[in-house]
């Protein structure tokens, strides 16, 4: 269990702002966010690598504020994997337990089992200069791991990999993590990692969380058009909303939508593509939330086809490839779409 309170640290002209954040105990947590927003600054805060001005990090109710890395028990492994190139793959894995003082004889063991957990016991007395990326990083993962630590950190470890060897890494630290139930935070750019790993996730900006939720509840409720922006909801608008028999109507250029959500004056309005129902031909429904427009732009991607409907304003819309062949759509087509009022989601 982690719990930052009131972290500020200032290093240069950047600062984190009065973080606070809380992660379970046994969850696998994910930080998210541009270039620059600190994500890093605030992993290697919890570390240690970095003293707060002020504030407060406990790691299972232990105040860590003032500890050295060494003694919080902890694991990180940055993206650069930095193994030592003088040493072998079994020394390298080893390296903890020889720093903690652990035998020679239970260091062998650990490095043997762990080695074998992570299919690298054919590695190990090569050198870090022989090996693959994936190679060097599952030799860093094993060194983060064989010291089982209270908590492992991960630092874009899967940023410099190859798409293959990425989603193959992806599944590995999830298999870990089921199975040694570490409390792991790991820091990533990347949206399907997040969603393929994280029980929950965190959006940072400039310095400051702006959003703490569920993969699910982040990328289909934004709390700001920012996190809306950045976790790529395609469907943003801005309108007036007035509050009506429990519902909201948002005026938009002319075009009134209907939301579950209460909330009234300047608002942003969001629709995920995929909530968005289309038909050529006028669509029954019980969805409160019905228009129709011509099609102008088709775009089509490896697995999808991405659509914009015209329809007073832009409404974008995703399709299968096999939906969008059997509908016979091109550029000019008079469509018809809908969207329930609880995926309109205010902002």
């Amino acid at each position: 269990m982690i719990e930052v309170s009131d972290l500020l640290i200032e290093i240069g002209e950047f600062e984190l702002k009065r973080i606070n954040l809380f992660v379970k105990e046994g969850e696998y947590f994910c930080i998210l966010g541009p270039t620059g927003s600190g994500k890093t600054i605030l992993l290697e805060s919890i570390a240690g690598i970095y003293r707060p001005d002020m504030g407060s990090i406990l790691i299972n109710r232990h105040n860590v504020t003032d500890l050295l890395p060494k003694d919080r028990n902890i694991s990180v492994v940055y993206q650069d994997f930095m193994l030592f190139p003088n040493m072998n793959i079994r020394d390298n894995i080893g390296f903890g337990l020889k720093y903690k003082g652990y035998e020679k004889s239970v260091i062998e063991d650990k490095v043997e089992k762990t080695a074998e957990f992570l299919g690298i016991s054919h590695l190990l007395d090569r050198y870090p200069s022989t090996l693959s990326g994936g190679e060097k990083q599952r030799t860093a993962i094993a060194r983060a791991i064989i010291t089982e630590p209270d908590l492992l950190l991960l630092d874009e470890p899967l940023y410099a990999l190859d798409p293959g060897t990425k989603a193959r890494l992806r599944q590995e630290l999830l298999r870990i993590h089921q199975l040694k139930k570490t409390t792991t935070i790991h820091v990533t750019h990347s949206f399907e990692g997040a969603f393929a790993l994280a029980d929950r996730i965190a959006i940072m900006h400039g310095g400051k969380i702006h959003q703490v939720g569920t993969p699910d509840e982040v990328f289909r409720k934004p709390n700001s058009a920012f996190v809306a922006s950045f976790v790529g909801v395609e469907n943003l608008f801005h309108g007036t909303s007035v509050i009506k028999d429990d519902q909201s109507e948002i005026l938009i250029n002319g075009l009134i939508i209907i939301s579950n959500a209460l909330k009234s004056g300047n608002v942003s309005v969001s629709i995920r593509p995929e909530d968005i129902l289309i038909s050529k031909d006028p669509i029954h429904s019980s969805a409160q939330n019905s228009f129709s427009g011509v099609l102008t732009e088709i775009t089509r991607m490896r697995a999808t086809v991405n659509l914009v409907i015209d329809a007073v304003i832009p409404f974008r819309v995703v399709l299968t490839k096999r939906a969008y062949d059997d509908m016979g759509l091109y550029v000019g087509s008079w469509v018809y779409l809908t969207f329930k009022a609880s995926a309109t989601h205010i902002i």
